[in-house]
């Protein structure tokens, strides 16, 4: 007969066991984890060490890995080009003005989609899901006709307009609004709301973490567009900061230092927006993943 003795010291070989593997798989799992962080920042901490580095005409040959920590780079950034603080104000006003239309136009469809019943829905939904396939590019060519025959051209409302609304803004707050019980709103309704009260004071404060990943998914993409700014737009107190960066690089010669710099001040709002919003950034993915 198998005694205490005998059982007791097999559970607790078999426990050590299970903490040493458990804790084999954590240190391995953290290992994996700090080298990919390194290997994903590295290239940041490159732009800023460089930015904060003496450089003229020819980069240096091999990464500087510490920086130099002097600000000439940045000095001649904003004494030789004028417009490089206009670049900086129009990003910001594209950015904030095509956050905002996101924000109202794409919450609305979304809602529309959602909570309403009308004839078509489905066809509908599934017909502006089907744009995704189309290439931006394909659209580029219409887009610049619409806007030249509105006069729009080399204006910020050509980057603006044409970003009221986003296809994937609509799904992602189409999935969340789906998810809010319907006895709110008739509730609301029998207080006397209208539709759009209903809209306002029910649906978009309970749709405020949808809101704040639509947002900064939409302001990411404004910040960093590139391809329709440089066709749109024509006058060098226009541009962007994106637009403006790529054109600090010179036919025959090209300060680098200035590059470095410009580049590493346009990232810090995608910086701070991050770090301030990383666990709307989180909830957006899981939320993009929902299916209805």
């Amino acid at each position: 007969m198998t005694t205490n003795t005998e059982i007791f010291p097999k559970i607790e070989s078999k426990s050590a066991h299970r903490r040493f593997t458990f804790n084999g798989y954590r240190v391995l799992a953290w290992f994996v984890l700090i080298v990919t962080t390194i290997i994903a920042l590295f290239p940041m901490y490159w732009l800023f060490a460089n930015a904060f580095t003496p450089i003229t005409s020819t980069p240096p040959l091999t990464p500087i890995l510490v920086p130099a920590f002097k600000l000439d780079n940045f000095e001649r950034l904003l004494v030789n080009n004028k417009f490089y603080l206009n670049w900086m104000l129009n990003s910001l006003i594209v950015a904030f003005a095509v956050t905002a239309f996101h924000v109202i136009c794409d919450t609305m469809a979304g809602y529309a989609f959602a909570k309403k019943r009308f004839p078509g829905r489905n066809l509908l939904f599934v017909l502006i899901l089907s744009t995704l396939m189309i290439p931006i590019h394909v659209t580029f060519i219409p887009l610049y006709i619409i806007n030249r025959q509105l006069g729009l051209i080399d204006s910020l409302w050509a980057l603006i307009l044409p970003g009221t609304a986003w296809v994937f803004g609509i799904f992602l707050m189409r999935q969340y609004i789906q998810t809010l019980p319907s006895e709110l709103e008739d509730a609301a309704r029998i207080d006397g709301c209208s539709e759009f009260g209903v809209f306002r004071y029910v649906i978009f404060p309970l749709s405020r973490p949808a809101v704040a990943a639509l947002a900064i998914f939409t302001f990411v993409r404004s910040w960093n567009d590139f391809l329709w700014p440089v066709i749109a737009l024509n006058k060098p107190q226009n541009y962007t900061l994106t637009v403006g960066v790529a054109n600090l690089q010179g036919e025959f010669m090209t300060d680098w230092g200035i590059i470095f710099s410009g580049a590493a001040l346009a990232a810090i709002p995608m910086i701070i927006f991050f770090l301030l919003f990383q666990k709307y950034f989180i909830e957006g993915v899981r939320m993009g993943a929902l299916k209805g």
